[in-house]
């Protein structure tokens, strides 16, 4: 659970929104912060990869890593009520690096013992595939989905999955009132 505060005094709750690529994290986020009233932090990477014009590294993995932190500690300095949304969290380079360089950054598997969430949604891979340039694995939906079961379960989160087309919004919103009820 966090203890961070936010400029009110008020406890911050932070609620990560994480799943394999193409599962609506982006669009979930933001539905969530939209219907909560509160800000979102989106994923770093997105704004660090744009403009990438090679492979990613593992220095970029680090780099994202730093990013992510930064910008979530950034919006989480200006959340006026106690709620915050996180579009992804830096464990997608724990799985991109192990899965791409066979290895995790050891500040990257340090930093996921201190600083978890309070809930976390897994979106399921029960969407068709959106082509994004950013994206890298097609096909490989459900292998992540359990790489994600596997590391929520490490670190002993708090989560629920999230699936469904027309209905993943609402079934997202129905689990955090759920959440919030009963914490």
């Amino acid at each position: 659970m966090t203890n961070e505060l936010n400029e009110l005094g008020m406890r911050l709750t932070k609620i990560a929104i994480v799943g394999p690529e193409s599962s609506g994290k982006s669009s979930i986020t933001k539905g969530l912060a939209q219907h909560f009233n509160s800000l979102w932090v989106p994923e770093y990477s997105r704004f660090y990869c744009a403009n990438l014009n090679r492979d990613c590294t593992i220095q970029d993995e680090i780099n994202m890593f730093y990013g992510q932190i930064a910008l979530e500690e950034a919006i989480t300095s200006v959340v006026k009520n106690d709620l915050l949304f996180c579009d992804t969290t830096f464990m997608t380079v724990k799985i991109w690096c192990s899965h791409q360089f066979g290895e995790c950054p050891p500040m990257v598997s340090e930093e996921l013992t201190k600083r978890q969430y309070d809930f976390y949604l897994l979106l399921q891979n029960d969407l068709p595939w959106e082509d994004d340039p950013l994206r890298n694995f097609k096909g490989m939906g459900n292998y992540f989905l359990e790489i994600w079961r596997k590391e929520l379960g490490n670190i002993n989160a708090n989560f629920v999955e999230i699936e469904g087309t027309e209905t993943r919004l609402p079934n997202a919103i129905n689990a955090v009132n759920h959440f919030l009820k009963n914490r």
